[in-house]
């Protein structure tokens, strides 16, 4: 087998990381960068966040917090080639087929292009209603507008630098993915304050310092597929659209983006409930949310790493080592997620200080942190199962899993509680999901890998 990338001696590295390497060390391996990259990724938000309530501005605060859903629908979109084209490009790369997945590589780069002029045209032409949907009111209308226009004019490296990311990591080149997430942020970081403060613009800088960011982390991407660091690389031969990936990206990458999709609407409504308690109440729920975006993505990072692992030996019908994989997940991500809990629990209202100065503010924060947090061991579990079903090509179960959580579990749920328990409803309404969620995701997995053991012992010769 051979790579048009670097010398063979690392491409066998990475293969053997793979398909070889024991359970826990190759999850390690493979989902400790994704875990750091993803880290990186949600702190550009946080960031510009950090840096706006810097302002003291209640108002400007609360809009950075309404317009965070922009960035999400970027991202699920996105999704449609990061988690198709990654479950295809490993799935191929087990089965040998290494040319495929070249092709599936080049025509995913080139649908992130279009999909980003669509999310582009669509959200500038119907911004006014856009920024309502969010949740914006009056007083938070135009700030949120400013960061949410710019945000959309940026779209096409917010998308790329997540797909192309995820693209790395599904050939096993997590180091690069993880490189130009770190960078990209890093430069969000020396920006914001340039752009906020010396050129007084404001969330309007802090948009454009996140773009920029982006800017960065893709051309670092680029630089690696141009020096052919990596196992596959795009080529011109392969721009012609092929049907069959086309079918295969949209099969497992759409029901994804459904997924987050659905995400974002419950966010959406959450705010709008959070609104009906005040600005103070959006921005301190906002600064949880974020806070808590470091403690999902242990687990999302994780279950990410370990994505191309299960997609690998599912195309090389290596069925025992996936079980292994998902056990040994399982426990490195419920360990890791215990000490997350630790560290909110003790630190949340110094956490939740970071961001504002308002002691309103900073009661809410806390408040709906140490609620939030104790979904996090049961969210860990339901996001390996989604994604361990992504990676065998069965996105419809990973997203009746998502549809069960958000439509029948978690909107109803925010609703009820709310109206019955107030705001202290509102903000424990996630854990309650996330825990009865957890218990259908490993049902429908449980059940899927019996039938694969049937169908596997039905092919032996008595």
């Amino acid at each position: 087998m051979s790579f048009e990338g670097k010398e063979e001696k690392q491409g066998d590295r990475r293969l053997y990381t793979l398909g070889e390497e024991k359970p826990a060390k190759a999850i390690l391996k493979m989902g400790i960068p994704v875990t750091i990259g993803m880290l990186f990724m949600v702190a550009y938000n946080l960031t510009d966040t950090f840096f706006i309530g810097l302002m003291h501005d209640d108002i400007q605060l609360a809009a950075v917090n309404l317009s965070y859903p922009i960035m999400m629908v970027m991202i699920a979109v996105a999704g449609i080639v990061g988690n198709g084209g990654a479950s295809y490009i490993a799935r191929c790369m087990g089965a040998g087929e290494t040319d495929k997945a070249r092709h599936v590589l080049t025509n995913g780069l080139e649908l992130i292009v279009i999909f980003s002029v669509v999310i582009t045209a669509l959200g500038l032409l119907f911004i006014n209603p856009v920024v309502s949907v969010l949740g914006a009111k009056p007083d938070t209308f135009e700030s949120t507008r400013d960061y949410t226009c710019v945000m959309l004019i940026g779209s096409l490296f917010t998308m790329d630098n997540y797909a192309v990311g995820q693209l790395l990591r599904s050939e096993g080149s997590t180091l690069y993915s993880m490189v130009g997430m770190i960078a990209g942020n890093v430069a969000n970081i020396i920006l914001d304050p340039i752009f906020i403060f010396t050129l007084g613009m404001k969330i309007k800088g802090a948009a454009i310092a996140t773009v920029l960011g982006n800017v960065l982390g893709v051309g670092i991407y680029l630089f690696y597929y141009a020096k052919k660091d990596t196992l596959l690389v795009p080529s011109k031969r392969f721009l012609r659209f092929d049907k069959q990936i086309f079918k295969e990206i949209m099969v497992v990458g759409t029901p994804h983006t459904l997924e987050q999709f659905l995400t974002t609407a419950a966010i959406i409504v959450s705010n709008n409930l959070a609104a009906g308690y005040g600005a103070a109440a959006v921005a301190g729920m906002g600064i949880a949310n974020k806070i808590m975006s470091f403690g999902n993505y242990v687990y999302q990072g994780m279950a990410a790493g370990c994505q191309p692992l299960m997609g690998y030996n599912y195309g090389a019908k290596n069925y025992s080592r996936m079980k292994q994989l998902i056990n040994s997940s399982e426990v490195i991500v419920f360990i890791m997620e215990i000490g997350v809990i630790g560290i909110y629990g003790i630190f949340a209202p110094a956490l939740v200080s970071l961001f504002s100065v308002s002691d309103k503010v900073i009661g809410i924060g806390t408040k709906a942190l140490r609620a939030a947090m104790l979904m996090l061991p049961f969210a860990g579990a339901t996001c390996i199962a989604r994604n361990t079903f992504n990676a065998m090509g069965k996105a419809g179960y990973a997203f009746l899993i998502t549809a069960v959580r958000q439509l029948a579990l978690y909107i109803p749920f925010l609703l009820t509680f709310n109206y019955l328990w107030g705001f202290t409803g509102l903000i424990y309404s996630q854990p309650v999901e996330e825990f009865i969620c957890m218990f259908l995701a490993f049902a429908l997995l449980s059940n899927r890998l019996k039938k694969i053991a049937n169908e596997e012992s039905a092919k032996q010769p008595l």
